[in-house]
């Protein structure tokens, strides 16, 4: 790797989480490095080539880590959306760690975070499933003065200092109406398709959702849909089997994602989708609307969340003024004639 030049074996190792003598074996392409440590160094020069404006200048430095299992679609989304709000948030200087996965266990997230604890850091963007061993490790972060603030799903029975996102019952409740008013009298049952039965957030989305259907539709029956984890490769045959167990679905709420998928059971089975409402503004959700195979988004801005999340972690270091509580991100409902360039 012809990398040294451009960065200092301090930063690299730094960004990477990895030993500087690690890096210094990787960088000099010397024998005996694992192919994963140096795919984490790859990874590790590629952030600091977009944060590269963020090396250079004078303040209070942060350097924060990025948490997540979601599919890679919602982590570039997240990538993107903090890369852009990190230079906003002068005279405080930070950085950003990913630390991504679409699929993990509870004892692999939790091997992330105690990680974490031992080579510190200013604090932690978390999205994670609502496991006791998780919330565990999340006090154990708090422990060491490490803040962690939650994003789009809650631990809520953890230390963390703050959840931000949108109200995901409100979001269930909203995608419930759409329903209702778009499907009017036409008979049939919803499929709801969330990406797994362990994140918060789904959990409340559902909650919502079937709430507000018992008063404004109890004649209509909910398909539940779980375990595709938002991928479409795994998604698309458990459509599949929703859709010819049950001839009556007419509508989907897709909490969970893996909307390609889904929208090609429809096809595969050659039934029609009458109403189909999703989650987030990405590019797949993008492509789908525009092209009129879903019919709204349920959205919130991204950048207003991870800058929220930036101002409580700088707020819990006293590197800010201490400000309101994090309030709900706006629930925006997106259709084709409202919605921004595709991302």
């Amino acid at each position: 790797m012809s990398v040294g030049h451009r960065y200092k074996v301090r930063e690299i190792a730094q960004q990477s989480g990895l030993s500087e003598a690690t890096v210094d074996r990787v960088l000099n392409d010397r024998p005996g490095v694992r192919d994963s440590t140096r795919a984490e160094v790859r990874q590790a020069v590629a952030d600091l080539d977009r944060q590269r404006s963020q090396l250079r200048l004078v303040g209070r430095k942060f350097l924060i880590d990025v948490v997540m299992q979601t599919p890679e679609r919602f982590s570039t989304a997240i990538r993107h959306a903090l890369e852009a709000e990190l230079p906003a948030l002068s005279p405080a200087v930070l950085r950003a760690r990913f630390h991504f996965r679409e699929t993990s266990s509870a004892s692999a997230m939790v091997e992330t975070l105690d990680g974490i604890a031992k080579r510190r850091s200013h604090g932690v963007i978390l999205k994670a499933p609502d496991a006791p061993e998780v919330a565990a490790a999340v006090d154990r972060l708090i422990a060491a003065k490490i803040p962690v603030v939650t994003l789009v799903t809650d631990v809520a029975h953890s230390r963390r200092i703050a959840y931000v996102g949108m109200d995901n019952r409100a979001a269930g409740a909203t995608a419930a109406y759409l329903l209702d008013q778009w499907l009017g009298q036409r008979p049939g049952n919803i499929l709801i398709s969330l990406s797994s039965n362990e994140f918060r957030g789904e959990e409340e989305r559902e909650m919502g959702f079937r709430a507000k259907m018992r008063t404004l539709a109890p004649e209509r029956a909910i398909v539940e849909l779980q375990g595709g984890h938002g991928l479409d490769s795994t998604t698309h045959e458990l459509a599949l089997h929703a859709l010819r167990a049950d001839a009556d679905i007419v509508g989907v709420y897709s909490i969970g994602g893996g909307n390609f998928a889904i929208r090609r059971a429809f096809d595969d089975t050659g039934r029609p989708c009458h109403v189909y409402i999703a989650h987030d503004y990405d590019e797949d959700n993008a492509r789908l609307l525009l092209a009129g195979r879903i019919s709204a988004v349920l959205h919130h801005d991204l950048n207003y969340d991870v800058r929220q999340v930036c101002q409580l972690i700088m707020q819990a270091h006293g590197a800010v003024p201490a400000g309101p509580p994090a309030t709900p991100s706006m629930i925006q409902i997106l259709t084709p004639y409202n919605a921004p360039a595709a991302p």
